[in-house]
C-alpha cells in the first residue's frame, strides 16, 4: 500500500520567507490526506499513489484571493460554482468573498443569524476552491451579531462600504434605506461607521483567541465628493468612457476616506485596519501618511491586479468599470512603484463577475449606466509574475503578496506557504508562457473582460486545493472540492 498519495516532483519552490536574491529551490512535495507532509529534493517515488511531474515550473503557495464578489450579479450557487473555475485558472486555491444584506447578492435583509446560514447553504458543494466570507454590518442589529458570527460560524474579517453614504452601487442614490434594506431609522454614514469599529473592537477584547485574526476592511471614497464630481463630469461632457468615470469618483475622494477612516481607527482604538483597492497615488499616500501618523494601528494596504494592468486608456471598453476607478497610466505607474518598494501589503482580483447583459446599459457607450464591477481572478498570479518579473519585484515577495500575507492577516492558518504542516495548495507557473487574453477562453461566465487582447507572459498550468488537481492541461478537473474554511482557530 502506497504511503504517499501524492509526490509532486521536479518544481522550483517559491517560498515567501526566503530571503530576497535566492532563486527558487528545486524540490519535490509529499502529500498525505490534503496536508503537506515533507519538502525535499529527491523524493523517492516508489511508494506515491499519484506521481505529477512538475516540469522545472514554478511552484507558487496557492493564491489566496482576499477579495471577491460571488454572487453579487448572479445566483449564488451558480456563482460559487463558475467563478471558482475561473479562480482556480489563475492560480487561487482559496478565496475570501464579500457579503452583504440589501440589494444584490441575496436581495435581503434582516439579521445575519438568518441571512448567513442561507449564504453558506447555497454556497456549500459548488466550490472547485477553499473558500470563506467578510461580512459587512449594514445595520445597528448586525454590530451586535459580530461576536456570535466569530464564534459560531469562523468569520473575523468584516467590512464599511464608505461611498454608500448617498451613493448606490453603481452611481448617485437617494434611496439608501431601500437599497441597503436597513430600518429607515438608521442612517449608513460615517457615524455607523465609528460604531462598526466600537463593535470589532469590542469582539476582539471579549474573544481573545481570535483577537489577533480579527480585522475590519473599508471601501475607501467619500460619498459627498464623488456625488459633487459626477455632477460636474455629466454636465461637462467634455470626458466620456472610463475616463469620465474615472473623473466622477477622483482620487482625493479616495485620499479623504482613507484620512476619516484612520482617526475613526485611532478614536475607537481597533488596530486591525485593512484599506482596500487603493487605486490611486493619493490614495497610497494618504495610507502612508496615516501609518506614520498613527503608528498603533496595524494598517494593511491592499491594491489590485485590475489597477496594476489596466488604465482608463488600455482597458477594453466599458467592460472596465469599476469602484474605484480605473485610472490614468501615471496611477498606474504609481502603484507599481508602491509594490516594489513593499508598502502594499496583498494583491487582489475584487472579482465580480457581471454579465454582458447585466453589465452594459440601455446605451452602451454610456459609462453611467453600465454595471461596476468585472471579472479577473484567472490573470491574477499571471498578471502579477509577469509583469513583476519585467519590473524586478522578486518571486518571492509574488509568494507574499498572493498568499502569505493574506493568509496570515485573515487567520487561515494552514494557508500561505508550500511547507510541512500546511495544505496542499500549489499553483504551477510557467514564466517564460506567453500568450495573449481572450474572454473565451475563461472559466467564468462573463462573457467579455478588460484584459481582452492583453500581452500575458507567464501562464498557470496546474492548481492543486488541497492536494486535488482541480486544473491541469488547460482544463478544469473533477468535481467541486472547496471547503468552508472557518478562520482564526
Amino acid at each position: 500500500m502506497a504511503t504517499t498519495e501524492l509526490l509532486l516532483k521536479n518544481v522550483r519552490v517559491v517560498r515567501p520567507d526566503a530571503p530576497e536574491g535566492t532563486g527558487p529551490e528545486p524540490l519535490d512535495v509529499a502529500v498525505n490526506d490534503g496536508t503537506i507532509v515533507r519538502v525535499a529534493p529527491g523524493l523517492p517515488d516508489d511508494d506515491a499513489a499519484t506521481v505529477v511531474d512538475g516540469g522545472g515550473r514554478l511552484a507558487f503557495p496557492g493564491v489566496v484571493d482576499a477579495h471577491q464578489h460571488w454572487g453579487i450579479y448572479n445566483e449564488l450557487a451558480t456563482d460559487t460554482r463558475t467563478e471558482s473555475r475561473a479562480s482556480a485558472q489563475g492560480g487561487v486555491t482559496t478565496s475570501l468573498t464579500y457579503m452583504r444584506t440589501g440589494q444584490y447578492y441575496l436581495n435581503k435583509g434582516g439579521p445575519y443569524r438568518e441571512f448567513f446560514p442561507e449564504v453558506l447553504s447555497a454556497a456549500r458543494g459548488n466550490a472547485y476552491v477553499d473558500y470563506g466570507f467578510h461580512l459587512a454590518p449594514m445595520m445597528a442589529e448586525h454590530i451586535n451579531e459580530i461576536p456570535y458570527l466569530v464564534e459560531e460560524h469562523g468569520v473575523t474579517s468584516f467590512k464599511i462600504f464608505m461611498f454608500y453614504g448617498s451613493h448606490g452601487l453603481h452611481g448617485r442614490s437617494s434611496g439608501q434605506s431601500e437599497f441597503l434594506m436597513t430600518p429607515p431609522d438608521e442612517r449608513y454614514d460615517v457615524a455607523h461607521f465609528e460604531f462598526v469599529m466600537r463593535g470589532v473592537q469590542g469582539a476582539r477584547e471579549r474573544l481573545a483567541e481570535y483577537a489577533p485574526h480579527i480585522s475590519l476592511s473599508l471601501h475607501c471614497e467619500t460619498a459627498e465628493i464623488m456625488t459633487a464630481y459626477t455632477r460636474i463630469v455629466e454636465q461637462d461632457r467634455s470626458l466620456s468612457g472610463l475616463r469620465a468615470y474615472s473623473a466622477s469618483r477622483p482620487p482625493h475622494s479616495e485620499g479623504l476616506a482613507v484620512t476619516i477612516a484612520s482617526y475613526l481607527a485611532h478614536e475607537t482604538g481597533l488596530p486591525n485596519i485593512n484599506l482596500l483597492h487603493l487605486s490611486s497615488e493619493k490614495a497610497l499616500s494618504a495610507a502612508l501618511t496615516m501609518a506614520g501618523a498613527f503608528p498603533h494601528i496595524d494598517f494593511r494596504r491592499e491594491v489590485t491586479i485590475g489597477h496594476l494592468l489596466a488604465d482608463v486608456d488600455t482597458a477594453h471598453g466599458l467592460g472596465g468599470k469599476v469602484n474605484p476607478p480605473l485610472r490614468d497610466r501615471s496611477d498606474v505607474e504609481a502603484l507599481w512603484r508602491h509594490v516594489l518598494a513593499g508598502e502594499v501589503d496583498w494583491v487582489v482580483s475584487d472579482h465580480a463577475c457581471c454579465r454582458d447583459e447585466m453589465k452594459f446599459g440601455a446605451d452602451r457607450e454610456d459609462v453611467f449606466l453600465a454595471k461596476s464591477g468585472f471579472g479577473g481572478a484567472e490573470y491574477l498570479l499571471p498578471g502579477l509574475v509577469g509583469e513583476g518579473l519585467k519590473r524586478g519585484l522578486p518571486l518571492q515577495r509574488v509568494a507574499r503578496l498572493t498568499s502569505w500575507n493574506p493568509a496570515r492577516r485573515y487567520g487561515l492558518l494552514k494557508k500561505g506557504a508550500i511547507a510541512e504542516g500546511y495544505d496542499a495548495d500549489i499553483a504551477l507557473v510557467d514564466p517564460d508562457a506567453s500568450w495573449t487574453v481572450r474572454a473565451a477562453d475563461s472559466e467564468s461566465a462573463q462573457e467579455y473582460t478588460p484584459f481582452e487582447g492583453f500581452a500575458m507572459t507567464a501562464r498557470v498550468t496546474d492548481t492543486f486545493v488541497r492536494g486535488n488537481h482541480v486544473y491541469r492541461d488547460g482544463a478544469i478537473t473533477g468535481d467541486p472540492v472547496g471547503r468552508y474554511l472557518r478562520r482564526g482557530r
